[in-house]
């Protein structure tokens, strides 16, 4: 769609207003709302200006001036509000310049792709992303000077097995086991076909929906697959939908990759594949199917994951799921249909359209545009400089001995050391200017002193349990 047929939607939709939303650093979506009357196709070349210092991560207050320009392709009419509302996917200009505001995620999944295709390896990435979720039904925390705490509930946790529900009628997932029972014991089924049926008004293309592993409402519900832009797009209106669907039944949804103890944490389980000129290029006579483009991609995601942790895993919370002898891909490894494996090769089907690769570290805390780009600029490493990606490991690696497993090379164990794999690796994210040094020093420094250190300083509940009567 362009500009003249976004004006065209607004008048045959009979729009009251327009909603333009644009990402900040660490992942959120930020929206400003304005009526169609203040609203013109000039407003898709010169754009509006707002404060940029108020964003995180983004201009000091003496730079704060920034320009907000809707890509038309992005229109789609929301289905929350409460007045008629055409919704804009922006990206973000210097005022003065005139040119893509480099901390703009965004801008630098754009870059990524200009990269691509700069480099003749291929002229299109896809990607395919399994953003698990939890969806809770009353959540509470706090954090005092004298006090800390979180509460969380679930009508479905099997911790409220015994609770008086006048009557509690028993079906509630075990433990582990919420991978995939039927109704009543899924009592989100429903909940989830509102989702699906929202998402596809939107424009997404669902194609399947489920329970997840874990007790206490987490769910799946799979994307098909895009380019690298349309994908980070995507997941931000996927998130966008299932948080408000949620809340329409008085229910909270959360992406926080590990809101549990004892019981699966929500990855985002990341589905990749090059093409050029309409072919696919990971099909091959390789190990698995693959071809010589594919494990090259592998080895450069397998060199640069501990990099990547701190853009595909990049919260605090994130490394209580990635925890070495859990259910969690923490071995970087590749294998063939091996879910223990940090890179798994799906092999559901023979049709070489369908090769890809699966990364499964990354968690859907994270930035999509920042996460999908560094995804892709690390492959693109590997292709280039032929990096090999090692042996395949076709074994349980959760049950190797500690004498084998002490070989293979694993994720960090924290964000803090995430963080300092990436200062000392970073230069493939640079190629093309892609990232800039500019952004992955803020991105280090905010993600240091507003959460690591943040964290750092607070006393843990649980330390009361271990230490209180020291």
């Amino acid at each position: 769609m362009d500009a003249k047929g976004v004006m065209e939607l607004i008048k045959a939709k009979e729009i009251q207003f327009v909603d333009l939303r644009f990402m900040d650093l660490p992942g959120l979506w930020q929206h400003m709302t304005i009526p169609v009357a203040a609203f013109s196709e000039q407003v898709f070349k010169e754009g509006l200006g707002f404060d940029g210092s108020s964003i995180r991560g983004w201009r000091s207050i003496h730079e704060s001036d920034m320009l907000v320009i809707p890509d038309p392709g992005s229109a789609f009419v929301d289905p929350f509000f409460a007045h008629p509302t055409v919704t804009l996917i922006c990206d973000i200009l210097d005022p003065v310049t005139h040119q893509p505001y480099p901390r703009d995620p965004r801008n630098i999944a754009i870059k990524a792709t200009q990269y691509l295709l700069s480099t003749g390896v291929a002229d299109t990435a896809f990607f395919g992303c399994e953003a698990e979720f939890f969806v809770f039904d009353d959540i509470r925390f706090d954090q005092t000077a004298n006090a800390g705490y979180y509460f969380l509930d679930s009508n479905e946790g099997r911790w409220n097995s015994g609770r008086d529900e006048n009557p509690n009628l028993g079906y509630k997932p075990r433990y582990k086991e919420g991978y995939f029972p039927v109704p009543p014991t899924d009592s989100l089924s429903d909940l989830r076909g509102e989702m699906v049926r929202l998402m596809q008004e939107i424009g997404l293309h669902v194609e399947a929906h489920h329970h997840e592993v874990a007790t206490a409402g987490q769910c799946e519900i799979d994307m098909r697959f895009d380019t690298l832009v349309q994908t980070a797009d995507n997941l931000m209106k996927f998130k966008y939908v299932v948080k408000n669907a949620a809340l329409r039944h008085g229910k909270t949804a959360t992406f926080m990759p590990k809101p549990l103890f004892g019981d699966n944490g929500s990855g985002m389980h990341t589905h990749q594949s090059l093409w050029k000129e309409k072919k696919p290029l990971f099909p091959g006579d390789g190990y698995a199917g693959l071809s010589q483009t594919a494990l090259h991609y592998t080895g450069g995601l397998l060199k640069h994951a501990r990099a990547l942790a701190a853009i595909i895993a990049p919260t605090t919370n994130s490394y209580k799921r990635l925890v070495p002898g859990f259910e969690a891909p923490v071995n970087l490894a590749y294998s063939r249909r091996n879910r223990s494996a940090a890179i798994r090769i799906p092999m559901y089907t023979e049709n070489p359209k369908a090769k890809r690769l699966e990364f499964r570290p990354p968690d859907p805390s994270c930035n999509p545009y920042l996460a999908l780009a560094a995804q892709l600029m690390a492959g693109l490493d590997g292709v280039l400089g032929r990096t090999d990606p090692g042996q395949s490991l076709d074994k349980d690696l959760y049950a190797l001995p500690p004498e084998e497993l002490k070989n293979i090379p694993t994720m960090p164990g924290s964000l803090s050391e995430a963080l300092d794999c990436l200062e000392k690796d970073h230069e493939f994210l640079l190629k093309g200017d892609v990232f800039t040094e500019d952004f992955l020093r803020t991105w280090i420094e905010y993600k240091r002193h507003r959460e690591v250190e943040e964290m750092s300083l607070r006393p843990h509940p649980y330390e009361f349990a271990l230490y209180y009567d020291i």
